[in-house]
């Protein structure tokens, strides 16, 4: 008799040119993953030739029990690293049958700053640095740590090696080589400070696939945690006390910044951002405000400061970007569950289309 594993690795491409299209879409809660699979005829890697389906919105708290049909639009597609072969994972945002964004739908607001022609003209690139916390499944206490105490302090956790240091290296791991082949642009994985919490980076990435990318990454987690029997938690402050938090620290370019002289454009950026500071604040994540203290490497919430090389400031600029005088600057103030449609696209709203 096969093993179930036998049937899960069954390799369809010489049988059949079907594929599984796995449709993954944001639920009512914002931060909430759901999907749904159907079968295709055949290969596809263009969103516009997929289908658009529906599902019931009252079972996500999206819609009332008695008009509950919210249909989604397939926005982009990435290779399934679960199922292999032809098969896809598809990225979707969420609209009423008569075509109106639903309130939970952040994707459509996005994609119209993101194609405004003075955003397009200046290719805003995105590096997320999603940081992410791992529990025991039964107790959800970081994975690693005694139960019901503590490890030792802070210290030689971040970046560090041993089985006493780095807690789910094997998740991590395997979210990594996942997500390049599902074709997302991951650029690294380190563990973090406080032990049983990792970050990996997305970028860069261009305009709106920055938010479609990250999310899809965020899937592929759920799904290898799920596998492993760990629940994966994106709370901004997981553990109370002296740990560090968690959060998506932004990093964020314009072609004018890459430019020579950039320096001074990027100077300017930051100044409109400290004039809505209030704004972005409210939009950049629920519960940052147990994060954003002043200390644990982040800026008190309620004031505004950016600094070189200052990972105690609202916003960063790197000591390359003083140097060669052109480059990006890093917006540390996103928590972990910000939502990266909402966050990108207002940093090139507040950057790119705000008056001084």
């Amino acid at each position: 008799m096969s093993l179930l594993s036998d049937l899960i690795n069954l390799d369809l491409t010489n049988t059949t040119e079907k594929i599984i299209a796995e449709y993954v879409w944001i639920g009512g809660s914002g931060l909430d993953l759901r999907s749904k699979a159907r079968t295709l005829p055949g290969p596809v890697t263009d969103p516009a030739k997929l289908p658009k389906w529906n599902y019931d919105g009252s079972s996500t708290n999206q819609a009332p029990g008695d008009d509950s049909e919210v249909i989604i639009y397939p926005q982009a597609v990435f290779k399934d690293p679960f199922r292999r072969g032809n098969n896809i994972l598809v990225m979707c945002d969420a609209y009423t049958p008569a075509g109106e964004p639903i309130p939970t739908n952040k994707r459509f607001n996005a994609a119209k700053i993101f194609s405004n022609p003075d955003v397009v003209a200046e290719e805003p690139w995105y590096g997320i640095e999603q940081e992410y916390t791992l529990l025991q499944k039964d107790i959800h206490w970081p994975l690693g740590w005694p139960t019901g105490g503590f490890p030792g302090p802070q210290g030689p956790y971040y970046c560090g090696t041993g089985a006493d240091k780095a807690f789910g290296r094997d998740i991590v791991d395997s979210h990594y080589k996942a997500c390049l082949y599902a074709g997302i642009n991951i650029s690294g994985i380190n563990g973090e400070v406080m032990p049983g919490q990792w970050e990996y980076q997305v970028g860069p990435t261009v305009g709106i696939a920055s938010g479609d990318q990250l999310w899809m990454s965020r899937y592929i987690l759920e799904r290898i945690t799920e596998i492993a029997g760990v629940v994966v938690t994106f709370d901004p402050k997981p553990i109370q006390g002296d740990w560090n938090g968690a959060g998506a620290h932004t990093n964020y370019s314009t072609k004018s910044m890459r430019n020579d002289g950039g320096i001074n454009v990027i100077k300017k950026a930051i100044e409109k951002l400290s004039l809505r500071h209030k704004e972005h604040i409210a939009a950049y994540g629920e519960g940052n405000e147990r994060r954003l203290t002043g200390r644990h490497e982040t800026a008190d919430i309620n004031t505004f400061s950016w600094g070189v090389a200052n990972r105690g400031a609202s916003v960063r600029v790197g000591r390359d970007t003083e140097k060669a005088g052109k480059g990006y600057f890093e917006d540390r103030r996103p928590a972990s569950n910000m939502d990266p449609y909402v966050v990108t696209s207002m940093i090139a709203e507040t950057t790119i289309l705000g008056k001084p």
